[in-house]
């Protein structure tokens, strides 16, 4: 009887791990949620976490770097965020025609992202203690721009054999009025499949590419990012399917998405 619950206790903690893996951003999490549908009544959960969301305007270029602009969103420990392999989440707004539109979830999986530290050596103070800037410390490094510029040149001058290749290799290299990075829009472009055109809008944030894991010498931990929030969503769901009754998914509107 012992090992039944002992396994059935591990299929629970897996299901969270990958619950957690998931469910990088809130509109992840209710993504994940409609499969097991819907109930009738309600449990009050967070799903979403502090995290770095990109700006409106997230285009920076400073000191031979592209970067992008983030801001805080909810409290969090920011000087965790340092020297993480990040990358981007959320959701996009794509142009479907003349006057149509639609929304779908993005996640860029591998490390596109940095906030690096400073060098020891070229800040002695720090040791007496690091006080974030979140304006001017929390900005994520996403390329050089020398090497931006020799990608636009190969896009420029590379082959192209229709008009509808021109048309593709001139979205690419023409970004001056752009509110974001081309290079950055081109690559949600290419995890969409879709033109960087196409893309209307976004709320998207920074999240580590470090999945969630167990851990410890006796596999007695979880080590995972947005646990407070997720976990709490993660045992609800849980509870619904055998205690509660349900509503189909095609019935339900999408939540609004609460702030922290």
């Amino acid at each position: 009887m012992a090992k039944e619950e002992q396994l059935e206790g591990s299929d629970v903690v897996f299901d969270l791990i990958n619950f957690l893996n998931s469910s990088p951003t809130a509109f992840h999490a209710v993504d994940e949620v409609c499969p097991w549908k819907w109930m009738l009544y309600i449990i009050g959960a967070h799903t979403d976490s502090p995290c770095l969301k990109l700006k409106l305007i997230s285009k920076v270029t400073k000191g031979g770097y592209l970067e992008v602009g983030v801001q805080t969103y909810g409290g969090g420990l920011w000087h965790t965020w340092f020297d993480h392999d990040l990358t981007i989440a959320g959701r996009v707004i794509m142009r479907e025609g003349k006057d149509a539109y639609s929304h779908k979830l993005v996640r860029i999986e591998e490390p596109i992202l940095r906030i690096p530290n400073l060098a020891i050596h070229l800040d002695r103070n720090v040791q007496d203690g690091f006080k974030v800037n979140t304006h001017g410390h929390l900005v994520p490094v996403l390329a050089t721009t020398i090497k931006a510029e020799l990608n636009k040149v190969v896009a420029g001058n590379g082959p192209v054999d229709s008009e509808d290749d021109k048309e593709k290799s001139n979205k690419i290299t023409n970004t001056d009025d752009s509110r974001h990075h081309s290079i950055l829009l081109q690559l949600l472009a290419t995890q969409l499949g879709c033109e960087p055109d196409d893309i209307s809008d976004f709320e998207l944030q920074a999240c580590d590419t470090q999945p969630s894991t167990i851990a410890g010498a006796m596999k007695e931990f979880i080590f995972s990012g947005r646990l407070d929030n997720l976990c709490m969503s993660f045992c609800s769901l849980k509870a619904w399917p055998y205690k509660l009754p349900f509503l189909v998914r095609d019935q339900l509107v999408t939540p609004r998405i609460p702030s922290v």
